[in-house]
């Protein structure tokens, strides 16, 4: 019986001290968000008029801004994202240039608009001109799929979660402190 209590203080301390050093990395600094150089993306990048568009910035130690022609000024929050409507009489088959500031950092990218080219009797041209440059992306890659984001995105250090965490570790060690002196106490007797 003896040998199960410790087994299973062993293992829960084990598993504690696994968590551990994540906690740590978080708590120093080092995997800190705002070291990292900012990206920035538009999705879907071809989108009908009046459909909506994804914008997202990570790496940016506050808030992006991202303004185009075809949407309003766009305020996202640190390391998230944020709809944005493209307006409903957006030409189609014109590219239309996204612009995100963050840090000091300027980085543009295109967004298509849908529907092929547009007809010629319109003879005005959009606010945002359309440009016929290729489409610029960001000078680094996108970071992976941001499938639905259902709590994965993390704004930064959680006081709770830290402390939980920390609570956890100290809870294990102690349990095995107090098995092993119990044990050794009962062997003295």
């Amino acid at each position: 019986m003896g040998a199960i209590r410790i087994a299973s203080v062993a293992f829960v301390g084990a598993a504690a001290l696994g968590l551990a050093p994540s906690t740590a990395v978080a708590a120093d600094g080092s995997a800190n968000a705002s070291s990292a150089t900012p990206t920035f993306t538009v999705t879907p990048s071809v989108i009908a008029p009046a459909g909506q568009v994804t914008l997202n910035a990570t790496g940016c130690s506050g808030d992006a801004t991202a303004s185009s022609g075809v949407f309003d000024t766009v305020t996202i929050p640190r390391n998230s994202s944020r709809n944005a409507t493209v307006d409903g009489d957006a030409k189609r088959g014109a590219s239309y240039t996204v612009t995100f500031n963050c840090d000091g950092v300027r980085s543009t990218t295109q967004l298509t608009i849908a529907g092929g080219a547009p007809t010629a009797s319109s003879t005005t041209r959009p606010t945002s001109r359309p440009t016929d440059r290729p489409t610029i992306r960001s000078s680094t890659p996108p970071l992976g799929v941001r499938g639905g984001l259902g709590g994965s995105v993390h704004d930064g250090l959680d006081p709770v979660e830290l402390t939980v965490g920390a609570t956890l570790v100290a809870v294990a060690l102690g349990g095995g402190v107090y098995a092993l002196r119990r044990r050794s106490a009962a062997r003295r007797h």
